[in-house]
């Protein structure tokens, strides 16, 4: 991979009703997130989406404008509500037929004709101009059109297949982080941890409350490019929790 300055973008659409119905559980977005940021690139927004063909055209068009690389996830199989390949092909103005060499991987896969079913020939179709993905898992490809990535749904396919084409992706500086942990409430930090945002506007500082040990407890997350910034910043944090009375306990992540 070869690095860039620029800050590297991406989105995730995560497509399919059982999603939104809640009868299935999305795993793919904390991955995507994880190996994409160890590779420069920033996962900048995510979307769950209906199997409403309109809806998946105008939002791939709408994203894929906005974001260096977009990742689809979801209705590539081979039922009647996979749709998202004729979406894709539709959002790009081309058409979508069977590709040969998803066809020829796809019938040594199954060896018997018998298997290799209508249906299961519908996992064969991509839009034209679409460069295969390979699936490890069970061959059916996933495709890419321009800076648009789409992959099946399944986790242990998806991952699969990120890590088959994650060679073509260029990245910038990946996001490192440090946490800082406190015993102080957020209503007692929130002025000063607001100060020291300005102050370092170029880097993300979120504050997450919860319990530890029964008591409460708040993680403190600075994240940014610069770790010299990074270090600056949770420095002056460090020293200002414990002006203020309060733990100051950092971990470098």
């Amino acid at each position: 991979m070869v690095e860039s300055a620029k800050n590297v973008t991406a989105c995730l659409l995560i497509i399919g009703n059982e999603i939104l119905s809640g009868r299935t559980k999305d795993a793919n977005l904390n991955f995507l997130a994880l190996e994409l940021n160890k590779l420069g690139v920033q996962l900048r927004e995510c979307r769950v989406i209906p199997d409403v063909e309109q809806t998946v055209v105008d939002t791939v068009n709408e994203v894929r404008g906005k974001f260096d690389y977009v990742f689809t996830t979801g209705g590539i199989g081979p039922t009647h509500d996979d749709i998202t390949a004729d979406c894709i092909a539709k959002a790009f103005g081309v058409g979508i037929s069977e590709h040969p060499e998803a066809v020829a991987r796809m019938t040594r896969h199954y060896g018997d004709p018998a298997l290799f079913t209508p249906s299961r020939r519908r996992m064969a179709r991509i839009p034209h101009g679409g460069v295969l993905v390979d699936n490890p898992v069970s061959i059916a490809p996933g495709f890419q059109m321009e800076n648009v990535f789409t992959f099946a749904g399944i986790p242990k396919i998806m991952q699969a297949m990120f890590e088959s084409m994650k060679h073509r992706l260029v990245g910038g500086a990946p996001v490192i982080s440090r946490t800082v942990r406190t015993n102080l409430p957020e209503g007692i930090i929130a002025e000063p941890l607001g100060a020291l945002q300005k102050r370092f506007e170029d880097l993300d500082i979120g504050s997450y409350p919860g319990f530890r040990n029964g008591k409460v407890s708040v993680s403190l997350v600075l994240r940014g490019t610069d770790d010299a910034r990074l270090a600056a910043a949770s420095n002056e944090l460090i020293d200002t929790l414990k002006k203020m009375n309060g733990e100051a306990e950092e971990f470098v992540q």
